[in-house]
């Protein structure tokens, strides 16, 4: 699990956004069986978590979305598509500060994702 990913990204759909950019936060769990990693004590048995992180890393700096739905959809299909041993995803977005009034912590998108949910995954 990756909790509090932080980026800063230029995504969103008003045209401020994607000029001045913002803070994200990005969560993520990948879930697989870790049985044989936790008897061998192998990086090999597992995965390398900083491979998780570069990958979070190019989408959300490198790639531009107008909505974080789009940015969560993409880091679930490209988790399952580049690490074949996990057969679960969960993703959540966050964007601390919207440009949207009012007091609050941020806005988020969760979705959680499983390689046999269809698409192109195989």
């Amino acid at each position: 699990m990756f909790q509090g990913m932080r980026f800063y990204a230029y995504h969103g759909v008003f045209a401020e956004e994607n000029t001045l950019g913002q803070p994200y936060l990005v969560d993520v769990e990948a879930y697989l069986d870790l049985r044989k990693a936790g008897q061998s004590d192998r990086l090999e048995d597992t995965i390398d978590y900083s491979l998780i992180y570069r990958l979070v890393q190019e989408i959300m700096e490198k790639k531009v979305y107008r909505l974080v739905e789009a940015v969560a959809e993409d880091i679930a299909s490209q988790l399952l598509r580049t690490f074949p041993q996990v057969e679960e995803v969960k993703v959540k977005v966050t964007k601390p500060t919207p440009p949207i009034p009012g007091q609050y912590a941020g806005v988020a998108v969760e979705i959680r994702r499983r390689r046999d949910d269809g698409g192109d995954l195989a």
